[in-house]
């Protein structure tokens, strides 16, 4: 899915669909998106005949960020249901897709978690000095994979 071009895609056309992967799925429109990566280790290793003194970097195991999606408080407890079901002890494991669109609304790109599951809710900061801010609320996510396509 994923369409080169020489400009660069803008940030914020996007869709984040919890669940089945498509549009149908959206709760709602997110505000924020972040920390999507992937980090890889490595292990020093030296043979005692090495002909450089210095060792090699072996990659062995890897790790996900934890991804955070923040949304204005919209009245849908559906994000923090999620939250509360897991932390009961229920295992809800979903397929989070983030799919990145073009200026006209076609999907370029496509951002799939596998295995996403909420680590942290954060509900809105409430001010009564009258900010005009919007309440915000937070879902931290970790997750099992990163496909991109």
């Amino acid at each position: 899915m994923a369409k080169m071009r020489d400009n660069p895609y803008g940030a914020f056309n996007y869709l984040v669909s919890l669940g089945a992967g498509d549009e149908a799925s959206v709760v709602a429109g997110f505000a924020d998106v972040s920390g999507i990566g992937v980090e890889l280790n490595y292990s020093e290793y030296r043979n005692g005949n090495e002909k450089f003194n210095t060792v090699r970097k072996v990659a062995n195991t890897f790790k996900h960020d934890d991804v955070t999606l923040k949304r204005g408080l919209i009245g849908s407890p559906d994000l923090f249901q999620w939250f509360k079901n897991v932390r009961d002890g229920a295992y809800e494991p979903r397929a989070v897709t983030i799919t990145v669109l073009d200026e006209a609304r076609h999907p370029v790109a496509a951002i799939r978690l596998r295995n996403a599951q909420p680590k942290k809710w954060v509900g809105p900061t409430l001010a009564a000095k009258g900010g005009g801010e919007v309440a915000m609320e937070e879902l931290h996510l970790v997750h099992e994979g990163v496909e991109y396509e």
